[in-house]
């Protein structure tokens, strides 16, 4: 007996694929992910009753693809859609591209991450129709309220549609301007996989997909090192998620965890990127990072961990992307180096209220300061802002230990 939260996490699985396989086919975004939903209400109604198919995703894609011809054949301006598309022809000939990437869901990034398109649309997007986030979680993920995303989803398809935005891997001379907002997106995809928590397989699901995008972008663009940078910090970020958690799926901090229980292979692939990228010597933004992951795995525990190198490649970032979470970020390893004294003072004029790292980052400092009144309120904030069900659980208790 297939249960209705079992189609609902294939589908969820499956999403991005169908999506991106029903845009190359038919041509329209709107009506893919129309079918797409369609052929979900249709699971939800026969996989409880007849089982699963051999091949579920594949079902989808079938399924959906029948409902949206059929939708195009009851009218005369859908039937000339089908004709100008192909869609009638079971192989349709694809256009030719220059580079001999086969992977639908890749195209569909590009196509999102058009220049035509606000960065914040494109992020948006993707998270969307690849990620097959709901525009609810979108809009967490964006801190704004749901119809506000709504009515930018809907601008987005709208214009990749009015301006004819093509569905392909752009050409060399077009990739360098396209590239940081589709590192991005699949940043972002990740981090919004990361954000569900220990047990969520939706969360899983979202981050082994942003790997397997970076990963297929790196075949794609193994010349530019930022790509490569990308894949390194998602590797040495994903490498440290096992010991980031109790069995009960309770937050464990860097200091404390278990380092024995970090992926050494995930370690060595990411720590081999970053040594390319410093041959290179071409730095961004996202080899620092990874630069930054790899100093952290190369120690053995917190006490050994060369904290004066992690502030100087924070002060790199720093100069490559000036904003205040990487600040923030930077003064945490301030703390280590000169005091949480310090890292207060930097803290202190960062104006990140809304975010909860800043305000557990001013709990950390003030309860080793002594400030302990000040550290609960200060926890107390942070777990009220926190979407992580295991960030909140642990903000609420050290909250609870201080008085907060």
């Amino acid at each position: 007996m297939t249960s209705p939260e079992a189609v609902g996490r294939i589908f969820r699985a499956e999403h991005g694929r169908s999506v991106a396989t029903l845009v190359r086919v038919l041509g329209d975004i709107d009506l893919a992910e129309d079918a797409v939903q369609e052929a979900f209400a249709t699971a939800l109604r026969r996989w409880p009753v007849e089982g699963l198919p051999a091949n579920p995703g594949g079902w989808i894609t079938t399924t959906a693809r029948n409902r949206a011809i059929d939708r195009l054949r009851r009218d005369a301006r859908g039937q000339e859609l089908l004709r100008e598309m192909g869609a009638l022809n079971p192989n349709p000939p694809d256009e030719p591209e220059v580079h001999p990437v086969t992977d639908d869901r890749l195209r569909l990034v590009f196509t999102c991450c058009h220049p035509a398109l606000s960065t914040e649309a494109r992020v948006a997007l993707t998270l969307r129709l690849l990620g097959g986030l709901s525009t609810a979680e979108v809009a967490r993920a964006f801190l704004v309220p749901e119809p506000t995303m709504a009515q930018r989803l809907v601008r987005a398809k709208r214009k990749i549609k009015a301006a004819r935005i093509p569905y392909r891997i752009p050409a060399d001379h077009e990739l360098a301007g396209r590239l940081r907002p589709v590192l991005a997106v699949i940043y972002l995809v990740y981090n919004a996989g990361a954000d569900r928590g220990p047990r969520d397989d939706i969360g899983t699901q979202l981050r082994h997909e942003a790997i397997r995008l970076a990963r297929l972008l790196a075949a794609l663009m193994a010349d530019e090192p930022e790509v490569a940078g990308l894949l390194a910090l998602l590797l040495l970020t994903e490498a440290r998620r096992p010991a980031r958690y109790t069995p009960d799926g309770s937050l464990v901090l860097l200091r404390e965890q278990d380092r024995r229980r970090w992926d050494r292979s995930l370690i060595e692939e990411g720590h081999a990127i970053v040594r390319a990228c410093l041959r290179r010597d071409r730095p961004g933004p996202f080899q620092v990072q990874a630069a930054i992951g790899a100093v952290h795995t190369d120690a053995g525990s917190v006490q050994t961990t060369d904290w004066g190198q992690i502030v100087a490649l924070y002060d790199h970032l720093h100069a490559l992307t000036p904003t205040p979470v990487v600040a923030l970020n930077r003064a945490i390893a301030v703390a280590e180096v000169a005091g949480p004294a310090a890292a207060l003072a930097v803290v202190d004029t960062l104006g990140l209220d809304g975010y909860h790292p800043f305000h557990a980052t001013r709990g950390d400092l003030l309860s080793r300061l002594g400030r302990h009144d000040q550290a609960g309120q200060a926890y107390q904030r942070a777990a009220a802002l926190a979407s992580n069900p295991a960030e909140r659980g642990y903000l609420t208790r050290r909250a609870r230990e201080l008085g907060g």
